[in-house]
């Protein structure tokens, strides 16, 4: 499968998300299979994604995997979803028809600093696809066409091949828009009318979980499919997809993945002939799901199955404690602080972490895992694995960070460096302990975060392990021994 767009804008907020998630579930709606995927480390727009598509919602970052990782990820994203992989349809036990990957800010937008490291415009080279530059034509006439012809002539090497017209007046501005784009050569694929009725309700770090709004976040699908078959060239953008060369890399590999990566520090795990065991079984590491804790990459849990483990998901909002059997547990981020009292309530749980950690079985926590393994958030009682309390405050901590890891964990070794991204409005009191789990350094100062031990890794860093499967080989033997 080679058939891809990146649907890019010319700045945040011109509408990428309507577009790219309307497009997947109005082609999807057509008996295709269509593959998600956003460029940086966004979790929500993929979860969004994931609804339209019934595929798990995938990132391209070439920040958190590097460069090279990009077109391999792509590749293994249109693949066949294994079973228990987060197939959500029929359609993922097939490859996709076609690639749909929705871009972050404008189009030429990166990595602070570091030029077009991690732009949509860097992801769309490094996947040779085409891009439909989406643009807010809201207040725009005539000079819409010096715009686009900017974006087009900026970095020759992107493919601009399209435009979406979003927030539009009326079909007389439709009409105005276009005549002032065709003498630069560059189609209007679709041009969408303002309607105040197709919207997406969002909170302090974007736009609300689909998780936490399942039902009425298909309706509202169902509604803006519908209105991008209406307003947007089907035919003619599944056309541009197809016109995309193949892509110029093998697809990731998990297997493989683990098979190269120093899984213990020492040495590789090919050289191992048997997966980690405890007790004649596979290790399960049971992971945190449900309406609180929906931030996390596919991938990183594609590589603990891929190492071995057997995975379970666990709804700390839901679920009485545990699954039976578990030796290690797995918190990715979410949004803790909007079900502090549920999940304050829910006290058979938290005992159970708590005696989880106790018993020194691996635990992992990012983000709102972090939060959650507190003693408290916002008033509301936590398991209390770590001392600090957590509060939602009002200042945004927000970038991409090199980090090195403090004290060794059952993911990371003392003095290793790694990549990550920070995107929080809480705080945790105590912030670090000491050793800190990471120590970051920017603009010639060092800040220290997190908690970690031989058992334990808690930060808000989220890192993407494809880059470093080397931490899911470690917490899957971390959680076979003892």
């Amino acid at each position: 499968m080679t058939a891809r767009l990146v649907i890019a804008g010319t700045t945040s907020g011109a509408g990428k998300t309507t577009v790219a998630s309307g497009l997947m579930a109005a082609i999807a709606a057509r008996g295709l299979t269509v593959q998600g995927a956003k460029v940086g480390p966004d979790f929500i727009d993929p979860s969004y994604h994931a609804l339209a598509t019934g595929r798990p919602g995938r990132n391209l970052d070439a920040f958190l995997s590097g460069p090279d990782l990009v077109a391999p990820l792509l590749a293994h994203a249109v693949g066949p979803v294994p079973a228990g992989e987060g197939a959500r349809s029929a359609a993922a036990s097939r490859a996709a028809d076609l690639a749909i990957v929705e871009g972050v800010m404008g189009l030429y937008d990166g990595a602070s600093g570091r030029g077009e490291l991690a732009s949509t415009a860097h992801v769309a080279k490094l996947t040779r696809s085409p891009v439909v530059l989406v643009v807010d034509a809201a207040s725009m006439a005539r000079s819409v066409a010096a715009l686009v012809l900017g974006y087009k002539h900026f970095d020759l090497a992107v493919n601009v091949a399209g435009v979406i017209l979003n927030k539009v007046g009326s079909t007389w501005h439709a009409d105005l828009l276009r005549e002032a784009l065709e003498p630069i050569g560059v189609p209007v694929l679709g041009a969408l009318v303002r309607d105040e009725r197709v919207q997406t309700p969002s909170r302090h770090l974007g736009l609300v979980p689909v998780g936490e709004r399942d039902a009425r976040a298909r309706e509202a699908q169902e509604a803006l499919a519908a209105r991008i078959a209406e307003g947007c060239d089907l035919d003619a953008l599944h056309a541009l997809a197809r016109s995309a060369p193949p892509l110029a890399a093998p697809a990731w590999d998990p297997v493989a993945a683990i098979a190269g990566a120093d899984g213990d520090g020492a040495r590789p795990l090919a050289a191992v002939p048997d997966p980690p065991r405890r007790d004649g079984r596979a290790p399960r590491i049971a992971y945190a799901a449900g309406a609180a804790f929906t931030f996390r990459y596919a991938e990183n849990l594609e590589l603990l199955r891929a190492a071995g483990a057997e995975l379970l998901p666990v709804d700390p909002l839901a679920d009485a404690g545990l699954p039976d059997g578990t030796d290690a547990l797995y918190l990715g981020g979410g949004f803790p602080e909007e079900h502090g009292a549920a999940l304050a309530a829910n006290a058979p749980m938290r005992a159970a972490v708590a005696e989880l950690a106790r018993a020194g079985r691996p635990v992992v926590a990012e983000c709102g895992g972090l939060l959650y393994l507190g003693s408290a958030l916002d008033g509301h009682e936590m398991c209390g694995v770590l001392d600090g309390v957590g509060h939602l405050g009002s200042r945004l901590t927000l970038g991409y960070r090199e980090a090195t890891a403090g004290v060794d964990s059952p993911l990371w070794r003392a003095g290793e460096t790694v990549r990550g991204h920070e995107f929080h409005y809480s705080t945790l009191a105590p912030e670090a302990s000491d050793p800190p789990a990471w120590t970051f350094a920017a603009r010639g100062r060092e800040r220290q975060e997190g908690v970690a031990g031989p058992a334990l890794h808690a930060s808000y860093l989220h890192t993407h392990w494809a880059a470093f499967p080397r931490a899911a080989a470690r917490l899957v033997r971390a959680a076979a021994s003892g």
